[in-house]
């Protein structure tokens, strides 16, 4: 047997590694179910970056959750720690240069990447391309991710939802009162360029429709984006509690119980999405067949499309300001929100 061929029969340790976002993370989730399934005796850990790894507390496909920092100092006990687990197989699910050189560093006989990232000689096995793997022309990020497994003979076909797991972590005081008074729906207005944000006032409209109908209001936002929440509930005519200091199990708890999400593009519309909530999220610049909610509840994303999008998103090259987000009116949420809670 070459090492371009895996003999599943013989791997004990799979690492799968991916250096990313809280989107990026629960987008991964399909892979991890669909490897433990093919593997239900291996032992399967994920490497994440460490301010993103309570994510997946409790995930139950999973044997280990490692982490990551960002010093070099760290990396390096990282990659040392990495090399005594003696991996039989190893993924980067995201070509990134620091996630490969920890894919190196395992010294798993099996390493697989594809072929478009940095250093691919790093790697013996290459996915040519997830758009020839599916036959599409596009293709959704955890599409691409299930693809790696696929090339290596894992059964993917299904393409498995997002999923995360409440914990007790998550089931604060907080968070269980809200469980109890059940009838909510939450608000994330914040996000990481304007080139996705829709403006705050449009969050207030919605809130005002939402509790029309009967819903109470939660918005939340990161402690560094509190001046959203703040301009929130100063535009809105209804009342909204806000969170500024939620853990990311919190979130997923919270967001578990919820009635309906309503967001930008963002790891946070991501976990309601894994926890089944149906949701309704705006786009703005990014590739909305890359990045939409993956999952079998109800959802809707918003978009107003214009010849531009998606772009990189860091700022408007065309119009100067971003168009696409702005141009995305409250009533088309609205509509939207009719449809996902019928």
């Amino acid at each position: 047997m070459s090492d371009r061929d895996i003999d599943w029969s013989k791997v004990n340790r799979v690492l799968v590694v991916k250096l990313r976002s809280i989107g990026d993370t629960v987008l991964a989730t399909p892979s991890l179910i669909a490897l433990r399934r093919f593997l239900p005796n291996a032992q399967i850990d994920i490497l994440l970056e460490d301010w993103v790894a309570p994510v997946l507390d409790g995930f139950d496909a999973v044997d280990n959750v490692l982490t990551v920092g960002k010093s070099t100092a760290n990396r390096l006990k990282t990659a040392l720690d990495l090399r005594r687990r003696k991996y039989d197989v190893a993924f980067n699910l995201h070509g990134g240069t620091t996630a490969t050189m920890l894919v190196r560093a395992t010294g798993a006989r099996h390493r697989v990447g594809a072929a478009s990232y940095q250093y691919p000689f790093l790697y013996n096995h290459l996915l040519s391309s997830a758009l020839d793997y599916w036959g599409q022309e596009s293709t959704h990020s955890t599409e691409q991710q299930l693809a790696l497994l696929g090339f290596v003979g894992i059964p993917v076909e299904d393409r498995p939802k997002t999923r995360l797991v409440v914990t007790e972590n998550g089931r604060t005081a907080r968070v269980s009162e809200w469980h109890e008074r059940g009838n909510y729906t939450i608000l994330h207005p914040g996000t990481a360029f304007a080139t996705k944000q829709w403006p705050t006032e449009n969050f207030a409209r919605t809130a005002e429709f939402l509790t029309e109908k009967g819903l109470n209001i939660i918005g939340i936002a990161s402690k560094a984006e509190n001046s959203v929440l703040q301009e929130l509930t100063r535009d809105s005519k209804v009342p909204i509690t806000t969170f500024d200091d939620l853990t990311l199990p919190e979130i997923t708890a919270l967001a578990s119980k919820a009635k309906v999400f309503v967001g930008n593009d963002s790891g946070i519309a991501h976990i309601a999405a894994a926890v089944g909530t149906p949701s309704v999220v705006v786009f703005g610049s990014s590739n909305r067949n890359h990045w939409r909610p993956w999952t079998d509840a109800p959802n809707e994303i918003v978009f107003e499309p214009v010849p531009c999008q998606p772009c990189p998103g860091y700022t408007c090259e065309v119009f100067g300001e971003p168009k696409c987000i702005l141009s995305v009116t409250p009533s088309a949420v609205f509509t939207a929100l009719e449809r996902v809670l019928s």
